[in-house]
């Protein structure tokens, strides 16, 4: 661990970056980069979870509190499908309103009327429900399985050390209980993504704590399909708004030590939306085989000030841009052929 600690603070920022493209490149030989069109759907933002770092949440009773019908669901996942869209990531607060029938009879609402891969509810999320409805999480994520949910996100992973969690959000899953809930659905057969947001008050030690632990569990289950990392956005933030924005080059730092230590980790994902399209170019040369979410729809970052806006041209020139062969995929990483217009 020591001798990994020391590359990642000492290895000049070229020497990193090039060992993480010798990782991408034996996991992905060739120059093809991938992305997914797909939309993040909120379905609440009531939350008594009270993250520091959060700009969304509103506490319950608040009158700027919201949580989706199925009819608003359903239909911003049609305008998704009429976009080409694959797939659509949904999570939303700890609303502890919501009655667990709810979130099954919504999944099976969506399987029945606007069938699309559901991408939704975090380990946090499961372990909320766990506690608020008094089921084990394994029941949890059975259910919400047999109801139509196909995998996982990594939303609330942060750091996964709790010193800092008890720090920054002490309301949360704990580090254990997170990766604990993250094995549970690889052991019931699903595929999940792992993410890291740093720059939270972490030192360099645990963000390396962080991504060991996340090899472990994927030495043990093989479930986790990528791993995301992305700086903490303090604008508008309850409690950090003083916290200082990391820069370019930590970024670029932090994906390419994530591309070397996380090698049984198949996929990394370029963060733009957070870092803005020429960073997001550039972590294609520091081990990111991933262009990301074309994000037809963002609340959380954007929330807090920062985001990015893209289209399908503009993402695929920005990979030929930068070097590479844009290839559009599915949440599995499987690729999605180019239609072949009619003769």
């Amino acid at each position: 661990m020591r001798d990994l600690l020391d590359f990642y603070q000492r290895a000049p920022l070229l020497e990193l970056g090039a060992e993480a493209h010798r990782v991408r490149q034996r996991l992905h030989p060739g120059d093809v980069v991938t992305y997914i069109v797909d939309r993040n759907i909120n379905y609440t933002n009531v939350c008594v979870a009270d993250c520091g770092f959060c700009a969304f949440y509103r506490r319950p009773k608040d009158a700027e509190g919201w949580t989706l019908s199925y009819e608003q669901i359903g239909a911003k996942i049609e305008e998704t499908k009429a976009l080409g869209g694959v797939q659509i990531l949904m999570q939303g607060g700890h609303n502890p309103y919501i009655p667990f029938e709810w979130y099954l009879d919504l999944l099976r609402y969506i399987k029945r009327n606007h069938p699309i891969h559901v991408h939704g509810f975090s380990p946090s999320e499961v372990d909320f429900w766990s506690k608020l409805y008094r089921m084990d999480a394994r029941d949890v994520i059975r259910e919400l399985q047999k109801a139509g949910l196909d995998s996982i996100p990594g939303g609330g992973g942060e750091i996964l050390v709790q010193r800092v969690r008890d720090d920054v959000a002490k309301k949360k899953a704990g580090a254990d209980r997170w990766l604990e809930i993250m094995e549970i659905a690889h052991q019931e057969g699903m595929k999940t993504s792992v993410t890291m947001m740093y720059g939270i008050g972490e030192t360099l030690a645990e963000r390396l704590e962080h991504l060991e632990r996340v090899r472990e569990v994927q030495a043990r289950t093989n479930g986790f399909t990528a791993f995301i990392c992305w700086p903490l956005q303090p604008e508008n933030t309850p409690r950090m708004s003083h916290m200082p924005k990391t820069d370019a080059v930590d970024y670029l730092r932090t994906v390419a030590f994530a591309r070397v230590v996380l090698d049984n980790v198949p996929n990394i994902q370029s963060s733009w939306v957070t870092m803005g399209m020429k960073i997001g170019q550039t972590a294609l040369h520091f081990g990111c085989n991933d262009f990301g979410s074309l994000m037809i729809e963002e609340n959380v970052v954007s929330a807090a000030n920062t985001t990015h806006r893209t289209t399908i041209e503009e993402m695929e020139r920005l990979i030929r841009d930068a070097g590479f062969t844009p290839a559009r995929r599915r949440q599995d990483y499987s690729i999605i052929a180019p239609a072949v217009a009619a003769a």
